[in-house]
């Protein structure tokens, strides 16, 4: 009987083994986009062996029009020297010559993609997204002469607020800001692509505010450890105004942290700063690559750019933009 029973788990095991094989295939194919997302059809990719990328916290942009779902002043009613703002802007934009832009406190794709048409004119921006708020005009904003694909928007998961407790005892949760995270694969070649994550983190100082950018920066961490789970050589860059200093513990969360399957570097010293742009004390902005995104890293390209005057960059924003050169890779 025993004898039976082990030549009947030996040949079970036998069609274990092949059904697995059959499984990994089946897997790999679940796992490859290549067959259901494709670049348009009249879209040539970009010859050039590098691509750059700017971040900017473009401080409460908007458009002229009044969205009547959103009841703000200053959305409502515009500063004056919004078109004074808006024609800097697109000077910068022009001078910087980014293949990919992320904005952050900027009213909407739809107002982005209208400055790119009226006066970006050939520079090739074909490529928008965004996740905005409900109830709130600054989101963050992805412009790109590359094909973009799946995008992570994370504005209806709500975070909590680790080791914070309010005064009267209770744990707190939050989703209304969460919108301001924004995850997009960008291709900017046939055989190259990597994962950008646009942010802008809760603002403040005070114990809540660090809370709350740590419930997000917690969100961000387990779904680049799935997506690393699925592919390893994932390559990541998290670009944007993340409201904490390069000495925060916010930082050290995505920064060398042993919890992340590839956690983050930031290429820039701590004494590089970024904010107030006209006379800067501290840096809140940053464009941080993972272990597998340094490789394309140029050496020496991450910077803090400041295009005009100090004044001159203070109309346009109270925050300087990070730029850094890439390489694509694709071989």
């Amino acid at each position: 009987m025993n004898k039976i029973f082990f030549i009947f788990s030996v040949l079970l095991c036998g069609a274990c083994t092949q059904e697995s094989d059959d499984l990994m295939v089946q897997t790999d194919d679940i796992f490859s986009w290549d067959s259901v997302i494709v670049v348009p059809s009249d879209y040539e990719y970009p010859k050039t062996p590098t691509f750059k990328v700017l971040s900017w916290n473009v401080e409460h942009f908007v458009d002229s029009h009044d969205d009547p779902y959103i009841d703000n002043e200053r959305e409502n009613n515009p500063p004056e020297n919004m078109s004074l703002r808006l024609e800097l802007l697109v000077k910068a934009l022009k001078i910087a010559n980014a293949d990919v832009v992320i904005l952050q406190e900027f009213e909407g794709a739809k107002f982005l993609r209208q400055i790119a048409r009226d006066s970006l004119d050939g520079m090739n921006y074909l490529f928008f997204a965004d996740n905005p708020s409900h109830n709130w005009y600054m989101n963050v904003i992805v412009m790109s002469r590359f094909p973009m694909g799946l995008a992570y928007g994370y504005g209806n998961a709500t975070t909590p607020l680790p080791d914070y407790v309010a005064e009267d005892g209770t744990k707190e949760t939050q989703n209304h800001i969460n919108t301001r995270m924004l995850s997009i694969n960008v291709y900017p070649s046939e055989n190259y692509s990597f994962l950008l994550t646009g942010v802008h983190l809760k603002a403040g100082r005070g114990e809540r505010n660090i809370a709350m950018r740590k419930g997000q920066i917690n969100l961000l961490q387990k779904v680049f450890n799935r997506l690393l789970y699925q592919t390893p050589e994932k390559n990541m860059i998290i670009a944007g105004d993340l409201n904490a200093t390069p000495d925060s513990e916010e930082i050290h969360l995505l920064v060398n942290n042993d919890d992340l399957l590839k956690p983050f570097i930031d290429p820039l010293a701590p004494s590089i700063l970024t904010h107030p742009s006209d006379s800067p004390s501290r840096r809140l902005d940053y464009i941080l690559v993972n272990d597998n995104m340094r490789a394309e890293m140029i050496n020496n390209s991450i910077e803090v750019k400041s295009f005009f005057s100090s004044d001159s960059m203070r109309i346009i924003s109270d925050h300087l933009p990070v730029v850094g050169v890439f390489s694509k890779n694709d071989q």
